[in-house]
C-alpha cells in the first residue's frame, strides 16, 4: 500500500520562505508523477506543481518563479520550496502520487502566511 506523508508546513510572514516534504512509502517511487496541490477555505483542490518521472517540473501560473519542485529517488521525497510567499498562499498543501489509473493522496500540511 502505498503512504504519504506531508511535512513542513506552518506560519511564516509574508515574503517569507517555506519548504514542504512528502516521503512516500510503498511502491516504486521512481514510477510516480509527483504532484503538489493545495486547497484554501471555502474553494477547490487546485495543482500547485507537478514533476515527472525524468524529472521535468510544471508549475501553475500562480506560483512561477516562486516555487519549485524537486524530487529525491533515493529517500523516496518529494519536495517543494515555496520563496516570497504572500496571504493568498495559504491553504493545506496535499501531496499526489500518480501512475496509469492510480492516485494516491497525503493528509496535507497547514500552510498560513499572515503577519
Amino acid at each position: 500500500q502505498v503512504q504519504l506523508v506531508e511535512s513542513g508546513g506552518g506560519l511564516v510572514q509574508p515574503g517569507g520562505s517555506l519548504r514542504l516534504s512528502c516521503a512516500v512509502s510503498g511502491g516504486d517511487f521512481s514510477m510516480y508523477t509527483m504532484g503538489w496541490y493545495r486547497q484554501a477555505p471555502g474553494k477547490q483542490r487546485v495543482s500547485v506543481a507537478m514533476i515527472t518521472t525524468s524529472g521535468s517540473p510544471n508549475y501553475a501560473d500562480s506560483v512561477k518563479g516562486r516555487f519549485t519542485i524537486s524530487r529525491d529517488n533515493a529517500k523516496t521525497t518529494v519536495y517543494l520550496e515555496m520563496n516570497s510567499l504572500n496571504p493568498e498562499d495559504t491553504a493545506v498543501y496535499y501531496c499526489k502520487a500518480s501512475r496509469l489509473w492510480y492516485h494516491y493522496w497525503g493528509q496535507g500540511t497547514q500552510v498560513t502566511v499572515s503577519s
